[in-house]
């Protein structure tokens, strides 16, 4: 697993909860080290490892922790770069989730050692939607609803998101759009704040 995605869970647990949970997560991971380095790569295992360690340590379960982790990814100010990316999928709610499918090539372009969660989008009628996600890290999926969630908000949508399950490696979340309209989404312009 890239060290990115092992930075971005020790970030998430040091912002959200501060330096001596992560150390207990170090603790309890067995890590050996206290510091993930953004540009290594790592055994998937020790992602598993590091995120049922959080989940020991802040004692909430792993994939409840997962999708609190995504919505950290879209919504907290150290990484609004990350949501301004995500952005530029698309003007409308459903213009972003059409291009998820392309978010891991999109990502490979920027960091071309990244491997990201395969994503496939389906149209089930006009205002729903299925997302599969295939991944080694189990619970993945749970990530995603976090990210989808926030997503939705800042574009102003009502959704519902379900998570059902892993079936031969994939998990599938189904996504129902109440109101597109619902509030006012945030702001965000094409040219980045100076």
């Amino acid at each position: 697993m890239h060290g990115l995605t092992n930075r971005a869970i020790q970030c998430f647990v040091i912002d959200g909860y501060g330096t001596d949970k992560w150390e207990d997560c170090v603790r309890l991971a067995d890590l050996g080290f206290s510091d993930f380095e953004s540009m290594l790569t790592y055994e998937d295992e020790l992602t598993d490892k590091v995120l049922d360690a959080a989940s020991l340590a802040l004692e909430r379960p792993r994939f409840e922790l997962m999708e609190d982790l995504g919505t950290y990814l879209v919504s907290h100010p150290n990484t609004e770069s990350l949501r301004r990316l995500l952005r530029f999928g698309g003007v409308t709610f459903v213009e972003f989730l059409h291009s998820l499918d392309e978010l891991a090539d999109r990502a490979r372009l920027a960091v071309p050692d990244l491997e990201l969660p395969m994503l496939e989008v389906r149209d089930q009628a006009a205002t729903q939607f299925s997302l599969t996600c295939k991944s080694p890290i189990k619970g993945a999926g749970h990530v995603f609803m976090g990210v989808l969630r926030t997503m939705a908000d800042d574009y102003g949508t009502l959704a519902i998101l379900e998570h059902h399950g892993s079936s031969q490696g994939a998990e599938t979340i189904s996504i129902s759009l109440v109101v597109t309209e619902f509030a006012q989404g945030r702001t965000f312009d094409l040219g980045a704040e100076v």
